[in-house]
């Protein structure tokens, strides 16, 4: 199961974040992967990602040691974790941040501890998506102009369905 929650704040030191996030992680049982909220278009997008990281464990097709790290992949639409970080990690001073918490139910008390670790506000908003998101993903206008922005999270399905057959 993946719950996905975005939060506002500032993340000032990326490696203190990341080791304070491997801790958590460790200390209370669950796997936590962070994005930059500005390159995630809605729940869909990691749902899906996450779905097609589960798969390759099955299937014994994983590019990566951990389900995170698959999962990031994936969501970015890329093979390499080279271009993967880069590309969908969060940002030194990013202040949108989306994290996957993955587990079984994740507690309502875990997810505020883990903000208030942080200093970081919830907001779900931000996971929504916009043309912007496609543009800052890498999407073409041409491509985008395929699609009713109703159906906008649907080019970046197509990008994270893609990473299999690239495979």
């Amino acid at each position: 199961m993946i719950e996905i929650i975005g939060a506002e704040g500032k993340i000032s030191n990326i490696e203190v974040f990341l080791k304070k996030t491997q801790e958590f992680s460790k200390k209370n049982n669950i796997k936590i992967q962070s994005f930059d909220a500005e390159l995630i278009f809605g729940k869909d997008h990691l749902t899906s990602s996450y779905n097609h990281a589960k798969r390759a464990f099955k299937n014994k097709t994983n590019t990566s040691p951990d389900i995170e790290m698959e999962l990031l992949l994936y969501s970015s639409g890329e093979r390499q974790l080279k271009k993967a970080i880069p590309k969908m990690g969060v940002k030194k001073e990013k202040s949108r941040i989306v994290f996957a918490f993955i587990n079984n139910k994740i507690e309502d008390k875990i997810l505020k501890d883990f903000l208030e670790l942080f200093n970081l506000k919830r907001n779900d908003k931000i996971i929504e998506g916009n043309i912007n998101t496609l543009k800052k993903f890498g999407i073409k206008d041409n491509e985008i102009k395929t699609v009713k922005e109703e159906k906008y999270g649907d080019l970046i399905l197509e990008k994270v369905a893609l990473v299999d057959i690239i495979k």
